[in-house]
């Protein structure tokens, strides 16, 4: 049987802490292109969200991380641009090395921020996370 909307897309996001700063990365690409987010990307067949987590930040940043306690679920639907997916957000508290943007037709830039002075705008999983880091 087919569904005629398309499906929800997984994937994962992480929300590294370090020094009381948090990881974002300058987004290149729809959803949500030019926002600031959680570095993050799409699971792949058979992989978990925690495996996902952890590939994703060393392809795109070069980091080694530990994946957390889950943070939040973050849905983020684009309507008009027909995508819909739905990621859980880990947090990371332990991560290994310095951030190098590897993919830089993905990503615009990275940087550690205060979470009382992040940059503008956000994407909606960082919003999600940053409210569930304030609870």
């Amino acid at each position: 049987m087919t569904s005629p909307h398309p499906v929800p897309r997984v994937g994962c996001g992480a929300a590294i802490i370090r020094d009381g700063r948090l990881l974002l990365v300058q987004r290149l690409r729809e959803p949500e292109a030019n926002h600031w987010g959680l570095p993050g990307g799409k699971t792949d067949w058979g992989e978990t969200t925690r495996e996902t987590c952890a590939r994703e930040i060393a392809e795109e940043l070069g980091l080694t991380i530990t994946p957390g306690r889950l943070l939040c679920i973050a849905d983020t639907i684009d309507l008009g641009d027909g995508q819909h997916w739905v990621a859980p957000v880990y947090l990371v508290e332990d991560s290994v090395g310095e951030p190098v943007v590897l993919e830089p037709d993905k990503l615009g830039g990275c940087g550690w921020f205060p979470l009382n002075a992040l940059p503008s705008p956000l994407t909606s999983a960082t919003v999600a996370a940053v409210t569930a880091l304030n609870r």
